[in-house]
């Protein structure tokens, strides 16, 4: 029986018991041992011992790690090296053995040899290119036993197996799409930091070397580290220096140039952040920098912006920039003893920097332009397709965590992968594939997304638009088995479908309406449905998956449903108090309740998952916010209690969907229902209710056949709803309006009119299309009747690098045409349509393809 925990690459490469293959362990021979040159790089060696624990976790058994060939006849071999520092890969490499990778970046190979060397009767081979592609290739085996990415860092469990077997004969991968791929610790108060210092003290280079871990895990090799009053190099002297062993290329924040942190200056600098009154304190502060960047591998930051991630001047100085820029590079070329270009350089164009590029300010080829996204995952600017090629290349600095306006997010996942698909597929088309790096907050809970933005820049062309649910079932498969792997993976496309409609940090009781379409309420059926089904999955899990099942799938759905439930109790019980229910305490009330709940979920997270391992890491303000930034603690929505014994007016009331008033006290005479057609044929509601803490009985009269109510009359203690619907079968020709007459207390009495929209009969079974109903037709766009692909020819050339928005088609209509990116001028492109599984608010979305098509 294979396990199907599934590595994008090696996929179905690793068997368990019963299979043939080569031998990693077995029952009867244990486990086979692993060799490493001694000679070969530290990271060679570590990433060994990683597989050597990974191996014993799953089962059971530990590998013996040898650092000398053996010397008498052995049967099995694993031999791990890269080909720029092992004697017996390039041994093998001069036989001709291996593919030729030697020079080329990040690559590898797996491959079964027999009689490799004397003594050895089989080896498997996981060689490559340098150290990284090494690594990379022994992790994946890893991967691929069931070992997931996020054994650590969300406490995902191994499966037992008796037996692995590699049943491939070979694999060969020639290096990753995106050069340099990583993370951007930020935002990181209060949850990480209050982990990291209640876990390891600081953010020393124990914190560090678990970070580094799960970037290897994730075949990640960039990193900008934690800013918020910490300073990697400074902090602990050990941080780079293990960031060099573990080949972790370092960086600094978009605004933290030549490898020094804010957090630096404020601490050793003298005078203003001002390069026109202070740059000869600035450049021996860089120059430091510098210095410390020593041999290690590392992109510097060039530039500069205001202290404080803010614009640095009021305007756009651009030869003031430049100049900077010069006399940085002189300080990198001074210090390295190597001409600047030498040493990898980036320069973000983030928010007004952008500007500066626009008005007209380069850089020297040789530097890295990191363009950006809008802070909300909509990518501001792409190279101009057809331009000269740069020697730097071109770079993306994405989000998903930001703290700006309009409000901060950073609290759970808010991220779509069919959002993040569509922007870094646009980025990759259009030949921005030097750096890519993904701000990710706190590191949890943003696993899903880090993992997929990671895995997309390692390989896009293994994750089409079409593959994006299979990607998202096979997470879910490493992550918590096959058995439930579907029903998990729909959750996780669901929950960030519905925060992705509105991140919770920008909810308010206003945020959806009570009145129409029954928005509000579709909103927390959704959630609470959700939330159903992520609780009972969990139920059903095995216990050593509850933890990491809280963590990455029923803490964000639970959490989300209940800030939604919140926030719309509070939007009722302010619509109730204005129309006097007695009902309004008791909202009052579930808004304490709601409220109370949301702290007890995040101590659970906090105190009791993984015996209290994530202690403060969802400290995480999120409710109440009044500007962008986030409040200092979580502020319960306002609500209101009426005093029952001082309410005047009549004892009992009745609202109509689709409107906020109430009657008999309504200076209207009627309470009209939305209008009623025959195409939904949706029921409509009347809410009855108490405004005394006193029971009341009320009767229904319709005066027509076809009126159908749930109840014809009731008594009510506190509120209930009744049903309208229309038998459109009983409907006479030409009828289009009844009422309903409703008798309260005292006599009172409300008529009700049952207007119809469209009295022409029932849809057709057969019609293809979609139908107006209110004055609207809601079409999702994958539900188009027929796409129509066409043929480009460009008009003008090249033109700015960000195209227009998503492309959603109208359903229903008998073509689809459009309008996209330029491409290269004199050249045909062939347009077609393709759907983007789970773009939307609700379904699915359609852009046209390729991106790089030429405007029509």
């Amino acid at each position: 029986m294979r396990r199907i925990f599934i590595g994008l690459l090696l996929a179905f490469a690793i068997a368990t018991a019963g299979a043939q293959g080569f031998p990693i362990v077995t029952k009867d021979k244990g486990a086979t041992p692993i060799y490493v040159d001694p000679n070969d790089h530290w990271l060679v060696g570590k990433t060994a011992g990683m597989l050597q624990d990974d191996i014993e976790k799953v089962t059971g058994v530990r590998p013996v790690i040898l650092h000398a060939l053996p010397d008498g006849r052995a049967n099995n071999l694993i031999i791990i090296g890269s080909m720029d520092s092992s004697a017996i890969v390039r041994r093998l490499l001069r036989q001709h053995r291996l593919p030729p990778l030697t020079g080329k970046w990040e690559a590898y190979t797996l491959q079964t040899l027999n009689q490799p060397i004397p003594n050895v009767t089989h080896a498997l081979v996981i060689a490559g290119s340098d150290r990284r592609g090494t690594a990379y290739a022994a992790l994946e085996i890893s991967r691929e036993i069931g070992v997931s990415p996020w054994c650590y860092w969300a406490d995902v469990p191994v499966a037992h197996q008796d037996e692995l077997h590699f049943t491939r004969k070979n694999i060969l991968f020639k290096g990753p799409a995106v050069k340099y791929r990583g993370f951007f610790i930020n935002d990181e108060a209060p949850a990480l930091s209050g982990w990291v210092h209640a876990t390891f003290g600081n953010f020393n280079h124990f914190f560090y070397e678990k970070v580094f871990r799960l970037l290897l895990r994730l075949r990640g090799n960039y990193l900008w580290p934690a800013m918020w009053g910490n300073a990697f190099n400074d902090d602990d002297t050990l941080n780079p220096v293990l960031a060099s062993q573990y080949g972790i290329v370092m960086g600094t924040s978009h605004h933290e140039p030549m490898l020094r942190a804010q957090q630096e200056w404020k601490r050793y600098g003298h005078g203003p952040w001002d390069y026109t009154t202070n740059s000869a304190v600035l450049d021996s502060f860089w120059e430091k920098g510098i210095r410390h960047m020593d041999h290690h591998e590392s992109i510097v930051t060039v530039g500069m912006r205001g202290d404080g991630d803010k614009p640095m001047t009021e305007g756009s100085n651009i030869a003031l920039l430049e100049k900077i820029v010069a006399d940085q590079r002189a300080i990198i070329q001074k210090v390295t003893g190597n001409p600047a270009s030498q040493t990898p350089q980036s320069w973000a164009l983030y928010k007004e920097v952008q500007d500066y590029y626009d008005k007209g300010m380069r850089v020297p080829d040789d530097v890295t332009l990191l363009l950006c996204d809008d802070n909300w995952g909509d990518v501001r600017k792409l190279p101009t397709l057809g331009s000269k090629p740069r020697a730097g290349g071109y770079g993306m600095y994405y989000h998903f965590d930001y703290v700006g306006g309009p409000r901060n997010y950073k609290w759970i996942n808010t991220n779509q992968l069919s959002r993040t698909w569509e922007e870094m597929h646009l980025t990759k088309q259009y030949g921005d594939d030097r750096i890519w790096i993904v701000n990710v907050g706190d590191i949890k809970p943003l696993e899903f997304p880090t993992q997929f933005f990671l895995d997309y820049a390692w390989d896009p062309a293994a994750l089409p638009a079409e593959r994006l649910p299979e990607y998202t079932y096979r997470w879910a498969a490493e992550q918590f088995g096959i058995s439930h792997a579907a029903a998990i993976a729909d959750i996780l496309s669901k929950y960030t479908k519905y925060n992705a409609r509105r991140k919770p940090e920008l909810l308010s009781p206003d945020t959806y309406s009570l009145l129409n379409y029954r928005e509000a309420e579709t909103i927390v059926d959704d959630y609470k449905t959700l939330a159903q089904r992520a609780e009972f999955i969990g139920r059903q899990l095995p216990a050593a998956y509850h933890d990491a099942y809280y963590e990455l799938v029923l803490y964000p759905v639970l959490a989300s449903a209940n800030l939604n439930d919140l926030y719309v109790a509070a939007a009722k019980n302010r619509l109730y108090a204005s129309q006097g229910r007695a009902i309004t305490n008791r909202l009052a009330a579930e808004v304490d309740s709601l409220f109370e709940r949301d702290s007890i979920l995040s101590l659970t997270y906090n105190r009791d998952i993984a015996g209290g391992k994530w202690i403060h890491m969802m400290d995480q303000t999120h409710i109440g916010y009044t500007y962008w930034q986030e409040p200092r603690h979580n502020n319960k929505p306002k609500t209101r209690t009426i005093d029952l014994s001082a309410a005047t007016g009549p004892s009992w009331g009745l609202s109509v969907e689709g409107s906020a008033a109430w009657w008999p006290n309504d200076t209207a005479s009627a309470a009209p229902l939305p209008a009623f057609n025959p195409f939904d044929n949706e029921s409509h509601f009347i809410d009855f209710f108490d405004r005394r803490s006193t029971p009341f009985s009320f009767t229904i009269t319709p005066d027509q056949p076809w009126i159908q109510v749930s109840t014809r009359g009731a008594e009510v203690s506190s509120q209930q709803r009744c049903w309208v619907s229309v038998d459109w079968a009983k409907l006479p020709a030409g009828v289009r309006q009844g009422s309903l007459a409703i008798s309260g207390p005292g006599g009172a009495r409300v008529l009700v009119p049952v207007i119809l929209d469209s009295p022409s009969g029932p849809i057709p079974a057969n019609f293809p299309g979609h139908i107006e109903t209110g004055g609207c037709v809601a079409i999702e766009a994958a539900d188009y009747s027929k796409a129509v692909p066409a043929t480009a020819n460009p008009t003008r050339g090249t033109s700015p690098v960000r195209r227009p928005s998503t492309s959603r088609a109208a359903a229903g209509a008998s073509t689809i045409h459009t309008t996209h990116e330029p491409s290269q001028p004199n050249k045909t492109t062939a347009i077609h349509w393709t759907v983007i599984p789970d773009l939307g608010r609700t379904g699915s979305a359609v852009e046209a393809m390729p991106v790089t098509a030429p405007s029509i």
